[in-house]
């Protein structure tokens, strides 16, 4: 069955809790967000289910989470990184150090710690350096995109298009601060953004919580951070979709994220998924590394 999203939220907390001391309901109410009358409905519902053994999820409700659980993650970092010359001359930019880690490895480490076994890497530019991550990370499967150079992320999609489905989607040149958003488990289709009163940077425009437009620059909307995650049934549409605006005229001069957020648009409704600038750096510049990492400024 289905599981309602209060139903969800209050299972993937208990479930993240379980080797922890009991929680109450007032601390479900507080890890989740919900009403402390809406914790009790339901857990009292969750409970009628066979879902919960007091406040600990029992067998039957693992088996309920797992239609909603991550299944892999799929990391584009293909690109040269222009902007981030010169450091880029010599290192891909996700490769790039930051006070001695690599970019990369902040979110590599966050999906390991939510047990997402499954990692797919699509590299391009100096791809052979890459291959340095498998001394941490011996489980990442790498895609080759030979079209890095010629066209935009639109060509690295397509080369795992068929590997959307429950499914993060990382820009591996995000340096993560707060792990705890990469989780086990997600309920529908969501894009990272957060809320600005203004920005020139790519951002969305939503309505109810629905990402209704993807643009350049605007007001009060949320600024976009590119960590997505894709449930079964438009993992499976994105596939189709990827292929059909790549191959279409001027296809390869767009960014993958277009294609459900702009081209086909109605065929997705792909919530927000709301956090904070203290949540996630994206370094686009060489400026912006160089006021990160005082070793930059030699």
């Amino acid at each position: 069955m289905d599981l309602s999203r209060n139903q969800f939220d209050v299972l993937t907390f208990l479930e993240k809790t379980h080797e922890t001391k009991d929680p109450t309901q007032r601390a479900v109410a507080r890890g989740t967000g919900l009403s402390l009358g809406t914790v009790n409905k339901t857990i009292f519902q969750l409970t009628e289910l066979d879902f919960l053994d007091g406040l600990r999820v029992s067998q039957k409700g693992l088996k309920a989470l797992e239609p909603y659980r991550v299944k892999r993650a799929v990391f584009i970092a293909a690109g040269f990184g222009s902007r981030m010359v010169p450091v880029t001359l010599n290192t891909p930019k996700a490769l790039i150090r930051v006070k001695g880690v690599r970019i990369i490895d902040s979110l590599l480490d966050a999906v390991v710690a939510a047990g997402i076994e499954e990692i797919v890497l699509v590299r391009g530019y100096l791809r052979e350096q890459f291959d340095q991550l498998l001394l941490k990370y011996p489980m990442i499967s790498f895609f080759e995109n030979p079209s890095y150079n010629e066209s935009n992320n639109i060509s690295s999609a397509t080369c795992v298009r068929n590997l959307l489905k429950n499914a993060y989607v990382f820009e591996g040149d995000l340096l993560l601060k707060n792990p705890k958003l990469i989780t086990k488990y997600q309920y529908t289709s969501n894009y990272l953004g957060v809320p600005v009163e203004v920005t020139d940077d790519w951002c969305f425009e939503t309505k109810n919580g629905i990402i209704t437009k993807i643009k350049v620059g605007g007001r009060s909307c949320y600024r976009m951070f590119g960590i997505s995650y894709w449930n079964e049934t438009d993992g499976a549409k994105l596939a189709e979709h990827i292929k059909q605006v790549y191959e279409m005229p001027g296809g390869k001069e767009r960014y993958w994220d277009q294609v459900p957020l702009e081209y086909h648009i109605k065929d997705y409704k792909v919530e927000i998924r709301e956090c904070t600038v203290d949540d996630i750096t994206e370094i686009n510049t060489f400026s912006e590394l160089r006021q990160l990492d005082e070793t930059y400024r030699v």
